[in-house]
This record gives C-alpha cells, structure tokens and sequence, in this order.
C-alpha cells in the first residue's frame, strides 16, 4: 500500500471547523485524504479545495502535523458538539505512525464538549485509554457489509468488519457509548439484519444512510455491480436512474420494526442525493 500512497507533512492555520452537519457544531479532519480508498466515497469534492489537482483521492493524505498548537481558543466548543472524521478517517492507517488524532484527544481531555468519533478502523480500540477519560464521547463504526470479499472491493483499506465490530465490542465493554452506522446500504446487498443481529449487544443506537451514486462515484459503483451482482444492474437503474424511492421507503419501515424489535434507537438519514 505505501508505495502507492503519497504522504505529505502540512501545517495548518486551523483544525477545528463549524460543521453544517445535522448532529454536530463542529468538525474535526486530523487528515486530508484518506488511505481507505472507498470506491463509493464522496470526499474527493475536497480536492478543489486543498490543491491536489488530479491525483486520485485514497491515493494521497497530507498529515496536519501542527493540529494540537492551532486548536486556539476552546471556550468556543464548550457544550458544543464535535466530530472527528467529516471528510477522513480519523484512525485510517496513517494515524497508527503519526497519532494525530490520539494527540488532538489528550489536549481536549478537559474541555467541556461533547465528542463524536466516526472511524472504519479497528485502530481505534487503541486509544480507549484516551477516550475514556471523557465525560461524553461516543464512538460510532461504519458498516454496511459482513461479507469480507466483499468489503475488500468495496473499501480496499479499511479494516475488516469483524476487526471493526471486534473494536466496537472492546469500546463497548470499556464503558464507552457506541454506535453503527450502516452507511453507505447497497440496495439488495447489505446485510442489515444480520449486522443489527451481531451488534446489537454492542450499541446504544444505530444510524443509517442509503448509498447515493453519485457523478463522481458512479462508473466505480456500476462497475462493482457488473462484476459482482449483474442480476441487480437494472434495479439500480430503477433505483438511481429512474429516481425510484419505493425501495428505500419499504427499507425505512423494516429499519424500524427491527430496532424496534431490539429496542435500540434507529437514526435514519435517506436524503437521496439532496
């Protein structure tokens, strides 16, 4: 993997970023890029804001080597809400040698906020130590497939799903308030019950977000479909093509008598590329 991976050491002039996120105030992006090269990741839009031109997002990260020394001020995050990895990982591989998540933490220990962590890494469950030292963080873990093959085509370098639910379960015995977020759900192919099945001991509640194809996704989506589930191609059609929603809202309906069933909360956002 490293040697497709361009690293760059940066200085920024500032780390904490007001969010337009529905859940949080702010966000954190300890990175720009991220080494999980997702072929369904939204992220790359960033390039036309950091400079990378051309190069292929998961194909570089620039290291905010100086994140800790710009926080600034912290009165304004008192009370407020923030979430680490809006547009990055932050504990994709990179954060195992540089720790720039796990520093950032350690200067926020005694700030009075409420912290949010969303990772597709097991590299987390290192820095409980850290995290536990908090008065209300929640860590949450992306997951929309079980099926490990499958996992590999679709989120090349992130860690497998039994490695993350393995890390959602040492969080969870840590007494740390935890969550899943089964995001991005491919119509027809996530495992949704059998992921709430063997996770739902874990979790205090569950958040979901449908898969959107977007201009900048599409070819790699369609492509994974071809390759892998030919059947389904014309019902992703109806679905992203046709603008069919009858799939989602059937889908909204189960979400919710199987949380239900489990009494744990479900948080749904199928916003459908709007």
């Amino acid at each position: 993997m490293q040697n497709r991976i361009k690293i760059k050491e940066v200085e920024v002039k500032s780390i904490i970023t007001p969010s337009k996120l529905p859940d949080a105030d702010f966000v954190i992006n300890p990175y720009i890029g991220c080494l999980h090269a997702c072929i369904y990741c939204y992220a790359d839009f960033m390039k036309r804001f950091t400079g990378h031109g051309d190069e292929k997002w998961g194909d570089f990260v620039d290291v905010k080597i100086n994140a800790v020394s710009v926080l600034g001020n912290l009165n304004k995050i008192k009370d407020k809400t923030i979430l680490f990895g809006s547009v990055t990982d932050p504990y994709h591989p990179i954060e195992s040698k540089y720790k720039i998540t796990r520093n950032i933490l350690k200067a926020l220990v005694n700030e009075k906020t409420k912290i949010e962590i969303l990772t597709k890494n097991g590299l987390v469950a290192r820095d409980i130590d850290i995290l536990q030292k908090f008065d209300d963080i929640t860590i949450g873990f992306s997951l929309a497939i079980l099926q490990d093959s499958l996992s590999k085509k679709l989120e090349p370098f992130a860690s497998s799903p039994q490695i993350r639910i393995k890390a959602l379960k040492e969080c969870k015995e840590a007494g740390l308030k935890t969550f899943v977020f089964l995001s991005p759900i491919f119509p027809y192919i996530s495992e949704i019950e059998e992921i709430i099945e063997e996770t739902k001991d874990y979790v205090d509640y569950y958040m979901f977000e449908n898969l959107n194809v977007r201009a900048n996704n599409r070819v790699k989506v369609y492509n994974f479909i071809k390759e892998n589930f030919p059947d389904l191609l014309e019902k992703y059609k109806e679905i992203y093509d046709q603008g069919n929603l009858e799939y989602w809202d059937e889908l909204k309906e189960k979400i919710q008598k199987l949380c239900k069933k489990h009494s744990k909360e479900a948080r749904i956002y199928f916003h459908h590329g709007k």
